[in-house]
């Protein structure tokens, strides 16, 4: 993908103009004069996904260095394994899974990422990213090239300290799916994953009780390393015992502390 090429970069309008840099300072630079305003003051997910603390200034010079915006409808790929590493991708609307492939085919989900998450960071080490990411409803991204977003690092302290919070984060969530895979029981993994997800939408301002799962008993089953018949006797014993109330995709936790103690 060549989301860099996107990217706004001001041509000379004379044959004897100086010529344009190409490096990250000067493409930061281009981008900051173009841009005089800030998509984040109307961005729905600015609280969860933004630095907290920036100047006016520093929120401008932010959302400078964000290319474009791009839409991914439901069963769409946004990069895949393999792709060369180029940008890193704010989910702006919708949700989005990242699978690997097996040899023989079979597709493990890694992860669920929801408005206000960050994706492409796995291809930050070896400059190639190590999955697919594929939106699970239509979904909207913003696209932030790498070498901006670390000369902008270099710069403005608050953005350098995200941008470590969110590798750490990454670090924290692989950490969390290999207790999840390797410790815990079939009815463990489905109440973490419930009250995780639960937290997650809490910290958007959604409702932590009530939600639909964009993600299919399937795809739940593939991240948590069990089969979909496993996941669907495990919401159906939740909901005997007054757990929780499903109905299809809707679902609606009455006793969180009772999830809790499992």
């Amino acid at each position: 993908m060549s989301d860099v090429a996107a990217y706004p970069i001001a041509s000379p309008v004379a044959r004897n103009a100086p010529p344009v840099s190409h490096t990250p300072h000067a493409m930061l630079a281009a981008a900051e004069a173009a841009r005089p305003t800030s998509r984040y003051s109307t961005c729905a997910m600015r609280a969860a996904c933004l630095p907290q603390g920036l100047s006016a200034l520093e929120l401008q010079r932010l959302d400078a260095i964000i290319c474009s915006t791009r839409t991914v409808r439901q069963g769409e790929t946004l990069y895949r394994t393999s792709d060369a590493f180029q940008s890193i991708y704010a989910v702006r609307a919708g949700s989005f899974k990242t699978v690997v492939m097996h040899r023989d085919g079979r597709e493990q989900v890694t992860g669920f990422q929801l408005a206000g998450d960050a994706l492409g960071l796995d291809g930050v080490s070896t400059g190639h990213h190590s999955c697919n990411a594929i939106a699970i409803e239509d979904s909207n991204v913003c696209i932030i090239p790498f070498s901006l977003l670390e000369s902008l690092c270099r710069e403005v302290k608050g953005v350098q300290q995200h941008v470590h919070r969110m590798m750490s984060g990454e670090i924290v969530r692989e950490s969390v799916l290999m207790m999840l895979l390797g410790t815990m029981s079939a009815e463990q993994r489905v109440a973490a994953f419930l009250l995780n997800l639960s937290a997650r939408l809490k910290a958007r301002g959604y409702s932590s009780a009530e939600f639909n799962l964009r993600m299919t008993r399937e795809e739940i089953g593939s991240y948590l390393g069990m089969k979909l018949e496993t996941v669907s006797r495990m919401f159906s014993k939740f909901q005997r015992e007054g757990l929780v109330d499903a109905r299809g995709k809707q679902i609606r936790i009455v006793d969180p502390d009772g999830l809790e103690r499992i």
